[in-house]
């Protein structure tokens, strides 16, 4: 889930991630983008017609993957604001109705390693995350080019774990050897998807909530990652490489057997919880990702870049159909990680805007209205 997805930008992709892959984000802000948004509020363009308001709740460092407890009274996401006393990724927690600009939020991950895709358990007072810190308590190196073209890299040390909100691990759910991360919790509050290399490649996994019952629920070469169940728990979309050309596969092997993915390519996936009745939502080509359902669990909202084919990023919508895409957000930059409350009122997500030009990508909250 997991990260902040550049092209170079993104993906990420991310989220879950997918880690901070998709965190690097670079900002490309204009006067013109500036002038173009509305009077009432600055920060919203005026073809943004389901955002009723918005408001920046991050100010400064890469702000991504943030997901709502199933009450909606809190948020948890992942940054390397640097102010905040931080190298590399890190979870935090926000009540969410605050703002952090001139404070730092609670810290509810160890300060250890790089981590990346939290979410809430039921129980609204843990959450899962997955991070490196048992094998390296330092940052592990960001590779982001490799013979020229944009990579992410897959740390075999990732493990998922589940904390309190005081930050302190309570159990670990995979020991397994190889990348285990990306983990989402189905709404129903029964199972974690997650993605891992264990079988060799990158593929889906369910579990239960204590980390048994582990099933493999996709089993195609390519990347499947950043996972999410639909509202009432039965569907799962993600995002996905499929590498078709002998080239293509030789690729991509060779990159995944060095810890390496290329994201820039990838679309949308849908199954059944169970990984039955796979298929592809979307063919828009470029960088498809960052799914989410939509509260009425027939649309799918994500991100892309397939009208510019590098930069900007922005939000788009789909039916579970393929038909009816609609662009959501009309930014010059990078827009991704959508995720709506489960009370299906606000949308939170990802965005370079108003960050004065600079790298910053700042977390941002909407009332939605359809």
């Amino acid at each position: 889930m997991s990260r902040i997805f550049v092209l170079i930008v993104c993906l990420a992709f991310f989220s879950c991630k997918e880690a901070s892959k998709e965190k690097t984000t670079t900002s490309v802000s204009t006067e013109k983008e500036t002038e173009q948004k509305t009077s009432e509020n600055p920060l919203i363009f005026p073809e943004e017609k389901h955002f009723k308001n918005i408001h920046q709740v991050t100010f400064g460092g890469d702000n991504a993957e943030a997901y709502w407890s199933f009450d909606d009274q809190q948020l948890v996401f992942q940054s390397n604001n640097t102010q905040w006393n931080v190298s590399c990724d890190q979870m935090f927690l926000m009540n969410a109705d605050e703002t952090f600009k001139d404070q730092m939020p609670p810290m509810v991950s160890t300060g250890k390693g790089r981590t990346t895709c939290s979410y809430f358990l039921p129980d609204n007072k843990h959450i899962i995350y997955a991070s490196t810190h048992l094998v390296d308590e330092k940052c592990p190196d960001v590779p982001l080019r490799k013979n020229g073209k944009y990579i992410w890299p897959v740390y075999d040390s990732f493990d998922i774990f589940i904390a309190d909100l005081d930050g302190n691990i309570v159990k670990q759910l995979t020991n397994e050897k190889g990348y285990d991360a990306e983990p989402t919790v189905s709404p129903k509050g029964d199972k974690i998807v997650f993605t891992s290399t264990r079988s060799g490649d990158l593929e889906l996994y369910t579990m239960n909530l204590d980390g048994t019952d582990v099933k493999q629920i996709t089993n195609e070469l390519g990347y499947d990652g950043g996972a999410f169940f639909s509202p009432d728990g039965t569907k799962i979309i993600f995002r996905s490489s499929r590498p078709r050309t002998q080239e293509e596969i030789k690729e991509y092997k060779e990159l995944l057997a060095e810890g390496l993915v290329q994201p820039t390519q990838m679309e949308l996936y849908i199954c059944n919880a169970d990984g039955s009745d796979l298929r592809q939502l979307t063919d828009l080509g470029n960088a498809n990702w960052s799914p989410f359902f939509h509260p009425s669990g027939e649309k799918v909202i994500f991100s892309s870049n397939h009208e510019s084919g590098g930069f900007p990023f922005n939000l788009y919508m789909i039916n579970l159909d393929g038909t009816g895409l609609e662009r959501i957000t009309h930014s010059k930059t990078f827009d991704a990680f959508p995720v709506f409350s489960n009370d299906g009122k606000k949308l939170v997500f990802s965005s370079n805007r108003n960050n004065g030009g600079g790298r910053d990508t700042n977390l941002f909250i909407a009332e939605w209205q359809d």
